[in-house]
């Protein structure tokens, strides 16, 4: 056990490390030569930074303090204290690492910057976030406002980066503003990728009046790991009473495995309902010893 939490805080600390690397090199080389903003906790410091003409390894420091007690609140002092050093260590890169403009040769191509500042920031947070502390705050405070207004996290996220982004279009102009929502979208759909990796996990429900056949083909030929679920078909409009006992068959593939899967039951049950929903988190079972020889 003592071996095992070893190996996890290191591969902790190398997820972070690189992270901030990656987040340094967004800012220091792509965002702040060409005053480009982002989304969340670093678009306000980004502001902040203009506004006050005060160094931006200090202020991002500081924008994140009040996410960070939050964040002890609403996610445990450890991850608090993780994320505490983390910030700091941002901090002290973004102040010694040289701010290189790299993109002078991209001369009227400032759609490369923010493609790419939104790229190198979105695996810069999404590295953090495996490594078990956030880079960027606002999800914490989407949180916590969750749970005392009731407004889901993607409303309040989009809510908050709405005023930044117009905040920038009258400070920077439209254009610039336009910038920061392209760099912002780059970012969380690299962060959505990062964190959840490229075997994202799909979970298949499968009514079928052919459900044994089915469990045969998911387990004896696909190897996958099943549950069942005792349910009843029927109540149709015509015939409302008419009902039948059946098996829920439920699996969890990777979204490559989603068409193969379908068809294959569809070949034993032109009639099967199936449908899928995205699987955010997988633990332990039959899929975790898959993927683990997969690697």
């Amino acid at each position: 056990m003592r071996k095992h939490s070893i190996t996890n805080h290191f591969k902790d600390s190398i997820y972070i490390a690189l992270g901030i690397l990656s987040a340094t090199f967004a800012l220091n080389s792509l965002l702040v030569p060409n005053q480009f903003l982002d989304g969340g906790v670093t678009g306000i410091s980004l502001l902040l930074s203009h506004y006050f003409h005060a160094p931006l390894s200090i202020i991002i420091v500081l924008a994140n303090i009040p996410f960070i007690i939050l964040g002890a609140f609403t996610a445990g002092k450890k991850f608090a204290i993780k994320t505490f050093v983390s910030i700091i260590v941002l901090g002290l890169c973004l102040q010694f690492a040289p701010i290189s403009d790299i993109t002078a040769d991209w001369t009227g191509n400032m759609i490369l910057v923010s493609l790419f500042g939104g790229f190198f920031i979105g695996l810069g947070v999404g590295l953090g976030m495996r490594g078990g502390c956030s880079i960027d705050g606002i999800e914490i405070l989407a949180i916590y406002t969750k749970r005392k207004i009731g407004f889901t996290m993607s409303e309040l996220i989009l809510a908050l980066n709405v005023i930044i982004f117009l905040i920038a279009a009258f400070s920077f102009g439209m254009e610039k503003a336009f910038y920061a929502i392209l760099t912002y979208y780059v970012a969380t759909r690299t962060i959505g990728y990062v964190v959840e990796g490229i075997e994202e996990y799909t979970g298949i429900t499968i009514i079928s009046e052919h459900s044994e056949s089915i469990k045969s083909l998911l387990v004896n030929e696909l190897g996958k790991g099943i549950s069942v679920y005792k349910g009843q078909r029927g109540f149709m409009k015509e015939n409302f009473d008419v009902r039948y006992d059946c098996d829920i068959v439920f699996t969890i593939v990777t979204r490559f495995e989603v068409r193969r899967v379908r068809n294959m039951v569809h070949l034993l049950d032109p009639k099967a309902f199936v449908f899928t929903h995205t699987i955010k988190e997988t633990a332990g079972g039959v899929l975790k010893k898959v993927a683990a020889d997969k690697h």
